[in-house]
């Protein structure tokens, strides 16, 4: 593993049990999510020299900022972070100009006042430097934070929650500048974040984490697609988490056959599980195709399974189905298509529609009755084998 960018491996029992590990190169966006209480703010925290852990290791292109075996621990201001808190922890009583000149107390008054200025213009608040936080709108105060955790030319810049507090236009806004700024920036990048959209569209790399143990990381839409477990693919939204069996593996074709339902399904080979073993398998929602009623669709041959419309919420320009495949006790399929798709081919509650599942998009995961969907009482057992 490279030395450059930033390594933490975090671990203790109590008073809030942590057992994480992440990376982050330099210039990439690393996006911690999970749901509440799953650490992400202790882990930033840890990073920024804030919280001292009982175990673990800290360094930053090759330097130790913290290991706890060696009794290493250097202080927030040595290891020069740059931190954007959720409600932005500006002074108050500061303008926008003097928030930012307090992180450049080292400088000269006269650079000082200068550089605030380029920061300000960089985050798009030239005109603005003599205004009061209270005098800004929540989009503009966090970009004031931002122009002061950039100003120590930070080794490593932390935000946390940082779109949390404004409107969903403001946000968006937000998530474009954010965008631009991070092809001016060299140093590793840590988001927290509980919106699973927010991380898919400005991170790199994205870690999932639970009861401060890291559970999988890497490229947002691998771990979205490929879910190392049940739980993750809970804690992601993943809502199509289905048992099977394994029937055969054709690594000629790059097959793995799987049985649900009653249906032989083909899957993307994955010979990691035996044949013959259950397992758990989940397919997004963006892998379901409806077939057409007025004209056959592309992929139409492609593991077709038939099935009745349970529910059909409008969302929008969308539609979200909910397809009842085989006995009403089992979990449905769930899909989302356009509106008027849905329209065209008249889909509403009862009708009867075939959809294709497509290969690719089948992933395998070790069976895990801890985190499948409650079973019903008048489901017999053989059947939620195959669920």
């Amino acid at each position: 593993m490279s030395d450059a960018g930033l390594h933490v491996r975090l671990r203790q029992a109590a008073p809030i049990p942590l057992d994480a590990e992440l990376a982050c190169a330099p210039g990439e966006m690393l996006a911690l999510v999970g749901p509440s209480g799953s650490g992400k703010s202790t882990i930033l925290r840890a990073i920024a020299g804030l919280l001292r852990v009982r175990e673990g290791r800290i360094t930053c292109n090759g330097t130790v900022w913290f290991d706890a075996g060696a009794g290493i621990d250097w202080s927030p201001q040595r290891r020069r972070i740059g931190f954007v808190f959720q409600h932005y922890a500006l002074f108050p009583h500061l303008t926008a100009l003097a928030n930012v000149m307090e992180a450049l107390l080292d400088l000269p008054a006269v650079e000082r006042e200068q550089r605030a200025r380029d920061l300000l213009a960089r985050v798009h608040l030239a005109g603005l430097e003599e205004r009061l936080p209270r005098e800004l709108s929540g989009g503009q105060q966090q970009r004031v934070a931002v122009a002061r955790a950039l100003a120590r030319r930070p080794n490593v810049l932390l935000l946390d929650e940082p779109f949390s507090a404004v409107d969903r236009a403001t946000r968006e806004r937000l998530y474009k500048e954010l965008a631009e700024l991070r092809t001016e920036l060299s140093m590793p990048v840590v988001l927290v974040t509980h919106d699973l959209d927010e991380a898919l569209m400005l991170s790199d790399r994205m870690c999932v984490l639970a009861q401060g143990r890291t559970l999988q990381a890497g490229p947002p839409f691998d771990v979205l697609s490929r879910p190392a477990s049940v739980q993750v693919a809970r804690l992601l939204g993943v809502k199509n988490v289905f048992r099977a069996g394994v029937l055969a593996h054709e690594p000629e074709r790059g097959v793995t056959w799987i049985e649900w339902r009653g249906h032989r399904l083909e899957a993307r080979l994955q010979t990691a599980f035996p044949t013959g073993s259950q397992v758990t398998w989940a397919i997004p929602q963006g892998q379901i195709v409806l077939h057409r009623r007025d004209r056959p669709s592309r992929g139409e041959r492609e593991n077709p399974v038939s099935g009745v419309v349970a529910q059909f919420v409008r969302l929008g320009e969308n539609a979200a189905v909910t397809l009842q495949v085989g006995e009403e006790t089992r979990p449905p399929l769930f899909l989302t298509i356009p509106l008027h798709v849905a329209r065209r081919n008249k889909i509403d509650v009862g009708a009867r529609v075939t959809v294709s599942l497509l290969r690719d998009g089948i992933h395998l995961m070790p069976l895990d009755e801890a985190h499948m969907p409650a079973r019903s009482a008048a489901e017999p057992a053989a059947e939620r084998r195959a669920r």
